[in-house]
């Protein structure tokens, strides 16, 4: 029994159903739009300079009239998308056939971004260590310049280390950069967290 037009479409609405209330298809849209975005821009040749993108509250990410805090990492995630394929991290990876997952992060919210308030997203890679890259990212409000949020994110690199990810980009050794007393403290925290967790797990 052969299936009319009308059939098909149906299943074809029913498929789409499906992959809506199954994948966020929009985040994997806008990933994709981004890593397009970012491979017609300008590199970044110093892997440490910042990246400033702008953007702007949308209905899709508020409640009670200003943006949820969990749409604050979401944007970070776009934006380090966009900072690492311009700087040259993601095609290094590729290179040494290695990978990098978020290990960590933490916000701080300053002041909220209502409905419709533009803002600016400045992104930058702060240091690293032998196992990870340390990223800040700052909402900036365009209306006043005021810093609305700070999120820091711990990047662990998978199979090969930053200061491979280093020389390979840079073609030769590079020192690292002094570590800032604040993100300092949180890393501290989470050294300090981490033996605590482990221990717990020998108790158990």
């Amino acid at each position: 029994m052969f299936l009319n037009a009308m059939d098909w479409l149906m299943l074809l609405l029913f498929f789409l159903l499906i992959v809506f209330c199954c994948l966020d298809v929009c985040y994997f849209l806008r990933a994709a739009a981004v890593f397009l975005w970012a491979w017609f821009q300008r590199p970044i040749k110093d892997i440490t300079a910042e990246q400033l993108i702008f953007s702007r509250v949308s209905t899709s990410d508020i409640d009670l009239c200003h943006m949820n805090n969990a749409r604050y990492l979401r944007e970070c995630d776009f934006a380090r998308f966009s900072l690492l394929t311009r700087n040259g991290v993601f095609s290094a990876l590729r290179a040494l056939k290695a990978s990098a997952v978020v290990g960590a992060s933490t916000a701080r919210y300053r002041r909220p971004l209502c409905l419709g308030e533009a803002f600016g997203l400045r992104s930058r890679v702060v240091c690293w260590d032998d196992k990870a890259f340390y990223l800040e990212h700052r909402f900036i409000s365009s209306k006043d310049h005021m810093v609305s949020a700070v999120v820091f994110i711990k990047m662990n690199i998978i199979r090969t280390s930053p200061e491979n990810i280093m020389e390979h980009l840079c073609k030769r050794k590079v020192e690292r950069v002094e570590v800032p007393e604040d993100l300092q403290h949180w890393i501290s925290f989470m050294s300090v967290n981490s033996e605590s967790l482990r221990a717990e797990s020998k108790l158990s």
